[in-house]
């Protein structure tokens, strides 16, 4: 058995870093004297040492080597004969197991992606002539593709993938994400489907995401439920976090929250999802248990972007805008394609008043996830921060169009209207259908008691309010009531709404505010009162305890310090 051959077994058994060690030192006795190894040995010595640089993750160097092997290659494919290497038998390239000079380009291609150098993967995948690109080269090339905004040369690889392997469930995401019919995509996988049993449900699967992708949040949760619940896929991971997204890009938190926690007990270990997860919780000021969620993800993995993006939203919800900005770039750079992280950190830029900067980061996430309304909303934001009203309505607008007319949709332009005097009206109507589809959308409740709070109809904001709260309970929607109470001398509960928003979520500054400026009012008024029974109490004179003009006119200026959002 010769030396190469000994690398060759100890890299076909994974001892990278052996092989590193000892083919460095063949290589270097190679370069000395070029008689030592044949130009096939030579190739070989290459290919396991860059095997082992990619091993190390130095991607750079394992280029390097790579393509010194490639051009190894091609000078052994012009030898007809290999010259004796000192101590071994003769030999011919055709009797070796020389490595396969694909799979080398595969490997390049791989450290390309690995340097963020997207176009040179593109570029040596490309040179692989079509007929000998295996199924995890046409994967690679439809995401490379993709990512590149090729979508024509993209679906070509993906199908090709599903030729070969037509139970690729990731091959067919990625054409139901470039628009192809759920129905087509459903045609390459019928043989599969008709000759294997157990194997019905995959296109109700197919059916299922193709709504996913088309942006139908509701039917794409019953056809996922109706998979759910069949007894070989009950309590399936991956449905359950399909679920929980769904759930949150259709605005209830509470049930997305939910089947985030189930999938999270069925497997202690998962990461995927948990960044939205973590965002959810951080909303509803649980800012205990997004810290242990980051914690818990960090112990599985620092290498994943969801534990650098649930450490973000603990940061930005604390207001510390600066840590949340740079871990928001950290979990860009593991995955430039996260956009829980591209929205984590455009906000971050917003309230750091970065707002141009923001904007790149919320277009980018558009351009990932052009169904998900929240980064439409982080968008929309930014204009109306940088008072772009115009460009703001022009983005709503096209949402609506896009997504269709749903109680999100309809909040989103009532944002943009209630910011222009003139569209007021509209905005009225556009919340009004909003609640009409669903009364307990939460941000519509609170865009219209916003609108009622404008217009000094306090009892009807009550009544708004109190309707909302009859079977949730919000932060936001307790303090609101608050605001309302006070405006109409209902001091007492106001309190009370208060301190339950703080209870619900104890960073709330403005809930914090409005109790601390009762309490402040309240005690002045104690001590009058009190100063009053003495004086009554001396003269024998009756007097009236109830509230006069004066104590009430302190309340008028109640509406500076609505905490509306």
């Amino acid at each position: 058995m010769s030396v190469v051959e000994h690398v060759r077994e100890m890299a076909a058994a994974g001892l990278h870093s052996n092989v590193r060690l000892l083919s460095g030192l063949l290589l270097t006795m190679s370069g000395n004297n070029p008689e030592l190894f044949s130009p096939s040995q030579k190739y070989q010595l290459l290919v396991y040492h860059a095997d082992s640089l990619f091993h190390d993750k130095e991607y750079r160097n394992a280029v390097s080597k790579y393509t010194m092997a490639l051009q190894q290659k091609k000078a052994l494919s012009k030898t007809s004969k290999v010259r004796p290497s000192t101590g071994n038998a003769t030999s011919t390239p055709q009797s070796q197991c020389l490595p396969s000079e694909i799979e080398v380009k595969y490997k390049m291609a791989e450290c390309y992606t690995m340097l963020k150098q997207d176009k040179d993967a593109i570029a040596i995948l490309d040179g692989i002539p079509s007929r000998q690109r295996t199924p995890k080269i046409n994967m690679m090339l439809a995401n490379l593709y993709k990512k590149a905004g090729q979508e024509r040369s993209s679906v070509t690889s993906y199908k090709e993938v599903l030729r070969q392997c037509p139970l690729a469930l990731d091959a067919i995401l990625g054409l139901l994400s470039l628009s192809v019919k759920g129905a087509e995509v459903a045609s390459m996988t019928i043989n599969i489907i008709q000759s294997i049993p157990n194997l019905d449900w995959l296109s109700v699967w197919i059916k299922a995401y193709a709504f996913v992708h088309t942006g139908d949040n509701t039917r794409a949760i019953n056809t996922i439920c109706s998979l759910e619940k069949k007894s070989l896929l009950r309590d399936n991971v991956d449905l359950l976090g399909s679920l929980a997204d769904l759930y949150f890009r259709a605005g209830d938190n509470k049930n997305s929250i939910l089947k985030f926690e189930q999938a999270q007990m069925l497997d202690p270990y998962l990461i995927k999802g948990m960044d939205v997860y973590g965002y959810l919780l951080a909303r509803e000021g649980r800012l205990e248990d997004v810290e242990n969620l980051g914690c818990r993800l960090f112990n599985i993995s620092d290498q994943h972007a969801e534990p650098w993006v649930v450490s973000g939203c603990h940061s930005f919800y604390s207001k510390r805008y600066s840590r949340a900005l740079y871990l928001g770039a950290k979990a860009i750079q593991l995955n430039s394609n996260s956009v829980q992280a591209l929205l984590l950190k455009g906000a971050a830029l917003r309230n750091m008043g970065r707002v141009q900067e923001a904007i790149i980061h919320f277009r980018e996430a558009i351009r990932l996830a052009p169904c998900r309304l929240d980064c439409y909303e982080g968008l929309i934001e930014c204009y109306l921060a940088s008072n772009s009203i115009r460009e703001a309505m022009v983005m709503a607008n096209n949402v609506y169009k896009t997504l269709g007319a749903n109680a999100q949709t309809l909040t989103l332009l009532a944002t943009v209207c209630l910011e222009d005097p003139v569209t007021q009206e509209k905005a009225k109507t556009l919340l009004d259908k909003a609640l009409t589809q669903r009364p307990d959308y939460i941000k519509a409740v609170v865009k219209k008691a916003e609108l009622l709070s404008r217009e000094q109809k306090y009892e009807d904001g009550i009544a708004l309010l109190r309707n909302a709260l009859a079977n949730q309970s919000d932060c936001v929607l307790h303090r609101i009531l608050g605001d309302f109470l006070v405006a109409v001398n209902e001091y007492q509960e106001a309190m009370d709404q208060y301190s339950i928003a703080l209870s619900l979520d104890p960073n709330d500054q403005k809930s914090l505010e409005g109790l601390q400026k009762m309490e402040k009012e309240e005690s002045p008024t104690d001590a009058t009162q009190e100063e009053d029974v003495d004086d009554m109490e001396g003269s024998g004179e009756e007097g009236d305890l109830e509230g006069s003009d004066s104590e009430a006119a302190q309340w008028a200026d109640q509406e500076q310090w609505f905490g509306m959002q």
